[in-house]
């Protein structure tokens, strides 16, 4: 008895800070955001789900209707359209725009590339919580996988573009191969904004109704049914909202895609500084947009 009330009392192990425990065997925090390096990495091993996810959306998208794929090109071709026929031809609008259906066609198929990534962007998160809480991947494969699928969707316009143009007294020339790096440029622009809107987008589901009103108002004031130089010319209007006319993105993509396909678009038609306002806003969105999707990584599909 004696000796158990002698023995020394034992001294309690020295607590260990979880995180320092956690570095001693390895583990790292579920979930955690990536280096910026490292998610770029990991978004280009799953390139091929990404484009895979694009395409079978693409194919879904009309696999009930009769018609199938042939709505791709008939939908922009309908809004064509009905622009022809209020803008056209009630408001009078082709007046002073040679090739005016070439024209107007071309803005409402660019037109709708971009609209059409932001609208998917915005639902790229809220509308897959399923996929999002049930995989681990780069979230922002989902929005750029919607960008890709829509310029996939362009691209099947583009050969009823072409059909238009020749129709209309258009003639094939090598300025047509500035398409591809046009549609480069706004493909990266698109992919920054459907990054931004899906961040945004999933936090605020409600923003996904209020985003038809303003790419509404976008394209109004984006030069889709009439032609921003003609305007300029017979209107004083203040010199900053010039600018703001000239540099707005949708207009810029929309001038050089007209420039390069159509004939009668010359060159004194552009803004200044086209190409670097195209290139300055393809980086600004892209890599800004790509930045502020990832900094909340962690959180998608959470709460």
């Amino acid at each position: 008895m004696s000796q158990v009330l002698d023995a020394p009392p034992r001294t309690a192990a020295p607590a260990v800070a979880p995180a320092e425990l956690a570095a001693r065997y390895g583990l790292t925090v579920s979930g955690a955001r990536p280096t910026l390096p490292a998610y770029v990495g990991q978004l280009w091993q799953r390139r091929h789900f990404i484009t895979a996810f694009a395409t079978a959306k693409l194919t879904a998208q009309y696999s009930q209707a009769k018609l199938g794929q042939v709505w791709q090109v008939m939908t922009p071709l309908l809004n064509a359209a009905v622009y022809y026929f209020v803008f056209g031809v009630l408001m009078n609008t082709k007046h002073d725009v040679p090739d005016y259906v070439p024209f107007l066609v071309t803005g409402v198929f660019i037109f709708t590339f971009t609209q059409s990534s932001v609208m998917a962007g915005t639902r790229a998160i809220a509308g897959n919580l399923g996929l999002v809480r049930a995989l681990h991947f780069p979230r922002a494969a989902l929005p750029i996988s919607f960008s890709l699928q829509q310029l996939q969707q362009l691209l099947f316009s583009m050969g009823a573009l072409v059909v238009i143009l020749l129709c209309f007294g258009v003639p094939p020339s090598l300025s047509w191969l500035l398409v591809v790096p046009v549609l480069i440029l706004q493909f990266m622009f698109n992919t920054g904004l459907a990054l931004v809107m899906a961040r945004l987008g999933s936090k605020t589901p409600d923003i996904a109704q209020l985003m038809p009103f303003v790419l509404r108002t976008w394209m109004y004031v984006s030069g889709v049914m009439w032609s921003i130089d003609a305007v300029l010319k017979d209107q004083h209007l203040p010199h900053a909202l010039q600018v703001l006319l000239e540099c707005n993105p949708a207009a810029v993509y929309i001038d050089l895609m007209r420039f390069a396909l159509i004939d009668s678009f010359r060159a004194g038609q552009l803004p200044h500084h086209v190409w670097a306002w195209a290139v300055g806003w393809a980086l600004l969105a892209g890599v800004g947009g790509f930045i502020y999707f990832w900094k909340a990584e962690e959180t998608y599909g959470r709460g």
